[in-house]
């Protein structure tokens, strides 16, 4: 991925055993970086999800982003992020990338246009 680079040193896969100890409270849409297929690897001991992701590091461009909920324009627009902030890409599909500020969220799609580089 063109001006990303992977950050293993900042967040690695858990060792020992994982399992869930309980019921968990779904976040709301937006916050914590968990969707049902995937999730940030930092949720990994805390939330189930079939799949964790280790992110890619990128920048907004110069124009900054829109965050929304969903992969289409006329989606909610939870956030802007400003140009050069530092996001956590965790999945790209087609014009869209799901992404994140950080394990604590908040989460959601911008276009991949709105990254720098």
């Amino acid at each position: 991925m063109s001006g990303t680079e992977v950050q293993a040193a900042d967040y690695s896969v858990p060792g020992g055993k994982l399992g869930l100890k309980g019921p968990v409270e779904k976040p709301a849409p937006g916050t914590l970086p968990l969707r049902g297929d995937l999730a940030h690897i930092a949720l990994a001991s805390t939330h189930l999800a079939a799949h964790y992701v280790i992110p890619h590091v990128g920048h907004v461009g110069e124009n900054g982003a829109e965050l929304r909920l969903a992969q289409r324009d006329d989606s909610e627009v939870t956030h802007y992020i400003e140009p050069g902030t530092r996001v956590e890409i965790l999945d790209v599909a087609g014009d869209w990338v799901w992404l994140c500020l950080g394990p604590e969220g908040p989460s959601g799609y911008c276009k991949a246009d709105c990254l720098a580089g």
